[in-house]
């Protein structure tokens, strides 16, 4: 093990009260801070660390902490406003696979987490180490370190030995450990965005006095909203702008703002964040654009240093509409409605649309955040608010790049079991993804990748900002169907055709309804009527039978949903009749959910209030209705189900693995793909089914393996090999069919002559049996993780793109739906009459890629192809697997972007 301690980068972590520190590294130069830190501790505090009350400790300490780099050691320490108030450390002794910690932290800053927090991080570096055990002595009378092994969620065992405690901590990364370091950093990040959604005080820094100026708006729309808490101006040319006292600048305020929202020109920013942070100012909001990389990096370093989060830069504001709060900070036309939707976005005229329309909806708005660039303040830590605001009970978001996404991905799947997170899935074209690239700096996602996302996490995804609100509209009105079925009702044939064709688009059914339950609406219905699914009440119906008859559908069994096509007519206004108030005239929320298509409707989405309070979904055409219920289904689905596990496997060698990665990558430091017996080696530690394979560099070595490794029908395929080649097929690489001496002879000539110089062997195999080819693969995305692929294999796997992809770690669940995705999917299921595949086999190999990808950082990316799938076993004919020198990236550390 060669721990490059210096290498380590510095990361910024919350602690439990939200307070900003930095992790790093010791260096030699710490010396006299690390000496303070234990000469400042109380005698009490020196005897429970070093078990003596001794003062020279504090110096051997230091010494041992600061000492060159050593294999095996590794010692941390957190650093507030530049002064050290945490250590941490652990040693390897004579087992490779354990190592020994001890923590200090400083005086004063017990019970918020210091400790913790650093352990956490020595963690995730121990395990990169192939560190599997913690041990660490303790007096027992030291209950703090005692709980705060406890607390950690990992196995903790515990010997006494007289006064001492003997720990022993298993590094096991499971989702115990996982959930606790979680709700660790959910109360943190919490509690670090009080100040900026929740300030007592509030200070705009570049109001303009005269009009035009953003600043000047944004201190107009905080005072104009009602801001109930302290609002100052800064500007160094007035003592009062809007009626709100003006002061020179942030250190001359009389009372140190929560708050700063800052409009300064790109130049001014570092400095304005600089005073902001030496002042106190807990939080910053920067509307300004423009910044280059020095501005920008100078601003997230004063964040950083002085603890300020950060909302933007170039953003639009933010609102938190709490009736004991009012904050505005935005510059848009009007103030949101307040309501239950919290929303996150990054582009200022989405968020102005998502306000407008949540207000027009009646929905209304919780908080809203604008990220802009989104240097700091993300998506992820506005689910964590709305999560334990109670206030907000659906949640809104558009985002063009993801900082974290396997974290976002846990916050997700938490969240969105308590509330409906709804998304706009941005950037699905190629035009579509340059842009966001351009707009938010951010590389690119791709589409899959992201889909795959939002599936696993149960995200709604809609594909524009009126399908985003159409939806939401239907999920904040309506209770969730049990499934596919609706029954639509309509008082014009040609409405209930069209409501029909957007159901069936929508993947949504349209059962017949039963003979009892067709009797019963035809003795409610009017002459003519038809009790069909689409059922036609003609135009003759009255207000009166058309609440009848709905109340009818919903008691149907077979029936999960309810829409209602409705266009008007002169017979119900001769009659008075409002066949909308046969909906909306009872409660809203009946046992079944119902949408109402009005053709005649001029906003895409309303909410109709019920005289017995609610509201009921109302959508100018029936592709928008169905949309929606489709989207409420998919949600029904997803809670239903359990959240998933990761299996066991069985005869997996991660340690034989890592020995194989490494040493092809001490050979080729740049890394590249595998040569095959390489690849085979590393694919056997997965237990990944291979067909036999033989390597040959000559003409007689390839005769005599394809002697030992005909099948019964006497025949092999040869396959030549260079560094660095990808599609054999393409580039005609493959022969098959080869049956005797003299064809194997002659196919290793035809190589010879057309791959001269390129060609360092063949691999020869038995042809093999006939089955459905199938493709199976993984790629490291840089930003996502890994990302396992499945879908249809062979020569036409790229052309029919016929593809499903997760995210790993797969869970069993998320194994099932790969294998169901596919179009080709109902082949391995025996639609053809062969009956299904080796589904059991298939999976394996699946969770085999997974696990493959999580052990292994240096795994670019492995292409199955084609993996023969028959009845009896799932075997991969071919392989290839690209290795690049890369360590591992915690994606659950507790760290800031």
């Amino acid at each position: 093990m060669t721990h490059d301690t210096l290498s380590r980068p510095t990361v910024h972590a919350l602690l439990s009260d939200g307070t900003t520190v930095c992790i790093r590294p010791v260096r030699p130069g710490d010396h006299e801070q690390l000496q303070g830190l234990y000469e400042e501790m109380s005698a009490d505090n020196l005897r429970l660390r070093f078990f003596a009350a001794s003062r020279r400790s504090a110096a051997v300490a230091a010494d041992r902490a600061c000492a060159p780099p050593r294999p095996g050691y590794l010692a941390l320490m957190a650093e507030s406003k530049d002064h050290v108030i945490g250590l941490a450390e652990y040693e390897v002794g004579d087992d490779a696979k354990t190592a020994e910690i001890s923590i200090a932290v400083a005086d004063g800053l017990h019970h918020r987490g210091v400790g913790t927090l650093l352990v956490e991080h020595l963690v995730s570096a121990a395990r990169a180490d192939g560190i599997t055990t913690f041990t660490a002595d303790a007096l027992s009378e030291n209950h703090e370190v005692l709980q705060l092994f406890a607390d950690l969620g990992l196995r903790t065992t515990r010997r006494f030995e007289g006064p001492e405690v003997r720990c022993a901590i298993e590094l096991d990364e499971d989702d115990a450990y996982l959930s606790a370091v979680e709700a660790r950093g959910r109360a943190a990040d919490v509690a670090s965005l009080e100040p900026l959604l929740r300030p007592d005080a509030i200070a705009v820094v570049g109001a303009g006095r005269r009009p035009g100026s953003v600043g000047r708006a944004l201190l107009h729309h905080l005072h104009a909203g009602g801001f109930t808490r302290r609002l100052f101006a800064v500007n160094p040319r007035a003592t009062s702008i809007l009626g709100v006292p003006s002061y020179p600048s942030v250190s001359a305020l009389p009372k140190v703002p929560d708050l700063a929202v800052l409009a300064v020109p790109a130049a001014a920013l570092p400095a304005t964040a600089e005073e902001c942070g030496k002042a106190g100012v807990g939080a910053l909001v920067v509307v300004s654009a423009g910044l280059d990389s020095q501005q920008a990096e100078a601003l997230m370093a004063a964040c950083r240093t002085y603890g300020m989060r950060l909302v933007g830069p170039n953003c639009l504001g933010i609102t938190n509409t709490d009736p004991a709060l009012s904050l505005d900070a935005t510059f848009a036309a009007d103030h949101p409605r307040p309501g239950t939707a919290g929303v996150a976005v990054q582009s200022g005229g989405v968020g102005i649309a998502l306000l407008d329309g949540l207000s027009r909806l009646g929905i209304g708005v919780s908080t809203f955040a604008s990220l802009g660039d989104k240097y700091d303040v993300s998506g992820n830590d506005m689910l964590q608010w709305w999560e334990s605001d109670g206030r907000t009970d659906l949640a809104l978001l558009h985002l063009e790049s993801f900082g974290n996404p396997r974290a976002f991905s846990r916050t997700a799947r938490r969240v969105t079991r308590r509330m409906p997170v709804l998304t706009v899935d941005a950037g699905r074209t190629d035009a579509g993804r340059r842009a966001a690239a351009s707009h938010t700096a951010a590389a690119a996602t791709p589409t899959m990748t992201r889909q795959a996302l939002f599936t696993q996490a149960g995200i709604t995804a809609t594909r524009s900002v009126g399908e985003l609100l159409e939806t939401a509209a239907l999920l904040h009105s309506q209770p969730l169907p049990a499934g596919t079925r609706v029954a639509i009702l309509t008082n014009a044939g040609g409405a209930g055709v069209l409501a029909a064709d957007a159901c069936a688009e929508a993947g949504l059914s349209l059962p017949p309804l039963t003979p009892s339950v067709a009797e019963s609406l035809s003795a409610v219905l009017p002459d003519g009527a038809t009790a069909g699914n689409p059922v036609d009440v003609t135009a003759a119906v009255t207000e009166e039978q058309l609440g009848d008859c709905v109340d009818r559908i919903m008691r149907h069994p077979g029936i999960d949903a309810v829409l209602l096509a409705l266009v008007p007519t002169a017979v119900a206004a001769a009659t008075g009749d409002d066949l909308v108030r046969a909906l909306t005239g009872g409660p809203a929320r009946r046992a079944l959910p119902v949408a109402v298509v009005r053709l005649e409707q001029d906003l895409p989405v309303r909410l109709l209030p019920a005289t017995e309070g609610g509201a009921i979904p109302s959508y100018a055409e029936p592709g928008a209705a169905a949309r929606a219920l489709a989207h409420a289904a998919h949600r029904a689905a997803w809670l239903s189900r359990a959240a998933g596990t990761i299996p066991e496997l069985a005869q997996v060698d991660s340690a034989r693995a890592h020995a194989v990665a490494e040493t092809y990558l001490a050979a080729h430091p740049d890394g590249g793909w595998l040569d095959p017996r390489t690849c085979a080696e590393l694919l056997t530690c997965y237990g990944v089914p291979q067909l036999p394979w033989s390597w040959a560099q000559t003409e007689d070595e390839a005769v005599i393996a394809a002697e030992r490794l005909r099948g019964p029908d006497g025949r092999v395929v040869m396959k030549a090999h260079w560094p660095g080649q990808l599609h054999k097929s393409e580039q005609h690489a493959v022969h098959l069919d080869l049956e005797g001496e003299a064809q194997v002879r002659s196919a290793f000539r035809d190589f010879e002559t057309r791959f001269a110089g390129l060609m360092t062997g063949v691999v020869v195999q038995p042809l093999a049996a006939r089955g459905t080819e199938l493709f199976a693969g993984v790629v490291q995305d840089e930003v996502f993780g890994p990302l396992v692929l499945f879908g249809l294999g062979g020569t036409a796997t790229e052309v029919l793109a016929d593809h499903a992809a997760r995210l790993a770690p797969l869970t069993d669940l998320d194994v099932h739906d790969l294998i169901t995705a596919p179009r080709c999917a109902p082949l391995l299921f025996g639609a053809n009459g062969s009956g299904p595949v080796d589904l059991e086999g298939l999976e394996q190999l699946l969770l085999c890629l997974s696990r493959m990808a999580g052990d292994l950082p240096q795994l670019a990316e492995a292409d199955f192809n084609p993996v023969l799938a028959t009845p009896d076993a799932v075997t991969v004919l071919d392989a290839r697997v690209r290795l690049l020198p890369r360590r591992a990236q915690d994606p659950y550390l507790r760290r800031l972007r």
